[in-house]
């Protein structure tokens, strides 16, 4: 792999006082609101050439470059962060071509990484907010981005709209809540509507960082963290993302045998130590409360309800009026948005009429299979964007 290491810097935009409160789809509001984000590349004269890229569930706005800190945020930003998270597939001459495109990637709405979530400081408190920053969807992360990307920016039209996985999500639904802001569109991995699965294992991470002692309701930045939760809940979640065979091989030879005690069971077994060690690890770098707002918001998705729309022709309406390509990438190993997913959101295109290309990767690395195999994705999207 070859790594970037010239130094980027994380940036802040915070909405100005006409753009605020701003409104959530929960009719509850936050009365101010800062977006972290990175980018790359140069704007062109009439500003046709930006792509906008959301990170999954877990991941942040570091996409490529070496960023050694992030104001405000202190050890969450661990040594694994530093180097950007899609380094093979972004750069110059690459499938998303730094010397061509301009690529913003915003933090989320209720993240951990600088943008306000619910270890920011709620302005009329003076603490955090933590059990008090509200529920949050997808169409919120939509809207917000594209306050961003036109208020800030001043782009009329991004030239692409790209997302795997939890980030797909996002990518749908501003292309449909906003057709007349991207041209191409991405979801990578990703899906139209959640399943029952994917419900069941998401409430079951809920259950795990809810019944956490330290955890207190959601406010608990004054005392213990709840990390024996949040550990079992990425145990509970990391199967879905890596191949089992992919897992056995990394048990049997990257981790030594975990000797920690769970009360009382020895841990021996070399697959339990491994995700006990993947738990461990995760809780260094990440936030329970943000966890818990993102994964409910995923759990609660469905395209058309979050663009306000009955049927696929009037979800895709805009898109088609606007030209939208879609370009909707499978992976025919993965167990947390299966294929089934893509398959049913490639069918709601075609109802709606819109251009698009399936693409399924066929590949034994799983969900994880997007971060780790450039060489499958990338031809296809560098001939997407320079269609």
């Amino acid at each position: 792999m070859s790594v970037d290491t010239s130094v980027v810097e994380t940036q802040f935009y915070e909405l100005s006082d006409a753009q605020l409160p701003f409104q959530l789809r929960s009719g509850e509001s936050l009365p101010e609101v800062q977006v972290a984000y990175e980018t790359w590349g140069e704007l062109n004269a009439d500003k046709s050439n930006a792509i906008l890229l959301n990170h999954a569930l877990s991941g942040s706005h570091h996409v490529r470059g070496y960023n050694a800190a992030i104001p405000g945020i202190g050890d969450l930003w661990q040594e694994e962060m530093h180097q950007g998270w899609w380094e093979e597939y972004m750069g110059p001459g690459k499938a998303i071509d730094t010397d061509k495109y301009f690529v913003i990637c915003p933090n989320y709405l209720g993240g951990c990484y600088g943008t306000t979530g619910p270890r920011s400081i709620n302005p009329e408190t003076k603490k955090p907010y933590g059990s008090s920053f509200p529920q949050l969807s997808v169409a919120d992360q939509a809207d917000l981005q594209a306050i961003l990307v036109k208020s800030f920016f001043g782009i009329t039209q991004l030239h692409a709209a790209i997302g795997p996985s939890v980030g797909g999500l996002i990518t749908l639904t501003l292309a449909t809540r906003h057709p007349e802001l991207v041209r191409v569109v991405l979801p990578i991995a990703s899906g139209f509507k959640t399943t029952v699965l994917n419900r069941l294992i998401l409430f079951e991470q809920i259950l795990a960082i809810e019944n956490d002692p330290h955890f207190n309701g959601g406010d608990y930045y004054e005392g213990e963290f709840p990390d024996y939760g949040l550990a079992l809940a990425r145990m509970i979640s990391h199967k879905t993302f890596v191949h089992l065979d992919a897992i056995e091989k990394r048990a049997r030879s990257e981790v030594k045998q975990d000797t920690d005690r769970l009360k009382w069971y020895n841990v021996k077994d070399p697959f339990q130590s491994y995700m006990l060690y993947q738990g461990k690890k995760f809780v260094k770098r990440f936030d329970a409360n943000t966890y818990l707002r993102i994964i409910d918001m995923w759990s609660r998705y469905d395209a058309k309800e979050e663009a306000d729309a009955e049927t696929s022709k009037e979800l895709f309406a805009g898109s088609k009026q606007a030209g939208q390509k879609f370009l909707v990438f499978s992976i025919d190993s993965d167990f947390c948005f299966y294929p089934e997913e893509q398959a049913e959101l490639v069918g709601e295109l075609k109802e709606g009429d819109v251009e698009t290309i399936h693409i399924t990767v066929h590949s034994d690395k799983g969900h994880d299979s997007f971060l780790l195999e450039p060489h499958l994705y990338g031809p296809h999207i560098s001939y997407i964007l320079n269609s």
